[in-house]
């Protein structure tokens, strides 16, 4: 039996794509084996090529792969444009009522599936599961889990709905059973040890990430990629008592978190690049007021509206540099799914501790990507409120200095109307007591003060994970959601007698200069891979160590990154 099996489902938008998609991760999943499914879909509501990649297999996986085991078209496209990419040794799956396949590169199922959908729940938008349930025999699954997962899926919009899908399901798996000879029939074993996983993507690991962390308040307004994340905490919130506003635009949904968290709630937003752009004057008030907020920005490529369902790295220069004038701020690039959870819990943490603004950057394949992760460990999130003041200290104040002159830039926080302490600050510049002032030597103050919690900071954030052999030959270097795709192919290179290192970046502001020199300068051959095309990464390491890295591998056409896209690249031009 094999170790491993891809899945691709490919159609028009309309026909059920993500459906299916969702559906086999989930079936895979239940069965035991580690699964990473990624969607690459247009924006459009009906028409245009979608297609979603399932890969499960009985190690962790964390990427996507290129190869097709099994390929599902409901439409003609699918086969035209994705035949080739089936394996020798796979199958597709396809109506051979409304479907013309050429060639013989490898086995083929043609399954009447509109006919019987139509045979047994009289409603050709069954299609979809007579496919999914064809898929599910040819895998040497089990039917009745599949029924489970059906049934979960689909009650809520109707018991027989559900029950139609099943019954769909059952008739494609039948007929693929029947028609496929026993011996070919791409079987994968699943672990005789089977550990509960959950599979998530990266915007529910943030949203449930920003729930533990206590956030109380979200406001943001919808925008693809990170849509969902006020979607899933709408929806999941109400048992945690978290209030979700939808305001008029992006500019309101900042302004309404700074307001929330200016009265100690812990407040968050979410949109994507050209959302963020409505958000930097915002994202100033809050610096120089020293409010902690969170602002989610997930990438998708740019300019303008760009491809607004693809993915992108585009925006690290613009995060680094958003809002006028000089205030501190942290950026996090979380990257895997699990790391996007526990990133959300120590955003606020960092939030509050500092009394800054904090920017996750985050993007269309990490935030809609599922993967299988264990279960989160509650016991390693700690909450941090940092100097907020009780209502007992802060009605024990005489004087009330808002905005205090200290060592480490971090003032005493009081939360106005708890306590006696007058709570006074300005979108102005100000003094100690958070009047406003055009006195120049105070103006001095004030920017030193808030720019002397950097200091701290750069003792918390985490440092670069450095994977691999210490003296490899090549160091491959990255930053958030690329991880997975790169450890893949360091694997692939090293197996191959290229030793080969992972150096990646969650934490890059403030930038950790001092871990990256040490690391860079024991390194052999460095090379930055990231999903943009000037080589942000490569540019703020140089800027912040002087070290230029040896080659950049970019993509920029919308699309993330494989392992053997990498290695391919690696290998024209550095190895």
């Amino acid at each position: 039996m094999a170790a491993e099996i891809n899945f691709m489902v490919g159609g028009e938008a309309g026909q059920g794509v993500q459906t299916i998609g969702f559906v086999l991760a989930k079936v895979m999943a239940r069965t035991g084996l580690h699964v990473f499914a990624d969607q690459d879909y247009e924006s459009r509501v009906r028409g245009g090529h979608n297609f979603y990649r399932v890969r499960a297999s009985n190690t962790e996986v964390q990427a996507l792969s290129e190869k097709i085991d099994v390929l599902i078209a409901l439409d003609q496209a699918t086969v035209e444009l994705h035949f080739t990419e089936v394996k020798s040794d796979g199958i597709t799956i396809f109506d051979r009522d409304k479907i013309e396949v050429k060639g013989k590169k490898h086995a083929q199922l043609g399954i009447p599936l509109e006919k019987l959908a139509m045979e047994t729940t009289s409603n050709k938008l069954m299609t979809n599961s007579v496919a999914i349930g064809a898929a599910i025999a040819i895998a040497g699954g089990n039917f009745e889990l599949l029924a489970q997962v059906l049934r979960e899926h689909f009650t809520h919009l109707g018991k027989q709905l559900a029950e139609d899908n099943m019954k769909a399901a059952k008739a494609g798996y039948d007929h693929a059973r029947q028609e496929q000879a026993p011996n070919s029939i791409h079987a994968i074993k699943p672990p005789s040890k089977k550990s509960k996983r959950m599979l998530l993507n990266g915007n529910e690991a943030i949203a449930l990430g920003a729930m533990v962390a206590g956030c109380k308040f979200v406001s943001a307004y919808p925008m693809t990629p990170a849509s969902s994340i006020m979607e899933y905490i709408a929806d999941k919130g109400r048992q945690f008592d978290v209030v979700v506003i939808q305001p008029e635009d992006e500019i309101a949904a900042i302004n309404m978190i700074i307001g929330a968290a200016f009265t100690g709630v812990r407040a968050m937003t979410a949109t994507s690049g050209g959302g963020f752009s409505l958000m930097v004057e915002g994202l100033s008030l809050a610096g120089i007021t020293e409010t902690p907020i969170v602002a989610i920005l997930a990438q998708r490529p740019g300019p303008a509206v760009g491809l607004p369902t693809r993915t992108e790295q585009g925006e690290l220069g613009f995060v680094l540099h958003a809002g006028h004038g000089e205030f501190p701020r942290a950026v996090l690039a979380p990257i895997s799914i699990e790391d996007a959870f526990y990133s959300a819990v120590k955003a606020f943490n960092i939030a509050d501790r500092y009394q800054i603004p904090v920017i996750m950057l985050t993007d269309q394949h990490l935030a809609s990507s599922y993967q299988t992760v264990q279960r989160f460990n509650l016991k390693k999130v700690s909450i941090d409120r940092g100097l907020i003041l009780s209502k007992k200290e802060a009605s024990g104040l005489k004087d009330y200095k808002r905005h205090k002159l200290t060592r480490s830039g971090i003032s005493p926080r009081a939360i106005p109307l708890q306590g006696t302490a007058l709570v006074v600050t300005d979108s102005d510049e100000h003094d100690e007591e958070g009047h406003m002032i055009e006195d120049g030597r105070m103006r001095e103050k004030m920017v030193l003060k808030r720019l002397r919690k950097l200091e701290g900071l750069r003792d918390g954030i985490t440092k670069p994970r450095l994977s691999g052999e210490p003296d490899a030959e090549i160091t491959l270097i990255g930053w958030g959601s690329t991880y997975g795709a790169i450890v893949e192919a360091a694997s692939i290179l090293s197996r191959q007698g290229i030793i080969t290192n992972v150096m990646q970046m969650s934490d890059l502001w403030p930038f950790p200069a001092q871990a990256v020199t040490s690391i860079l300068n024991k390194a052999g051959k460095s090379v930055v891979v990231e999903n943009n095309a000037t080589g942000q990464l490569a540019t703020l390491i140089r800027a912040q160590t002087g070290i230029k890295v040896d080659a950049t591998i970019p993509k920029f056409d919308g699309r993330p990154f494989s392992p053997g896209y990498i290695v391919k690249e690696l290998k024209k031009g550095v190895v």
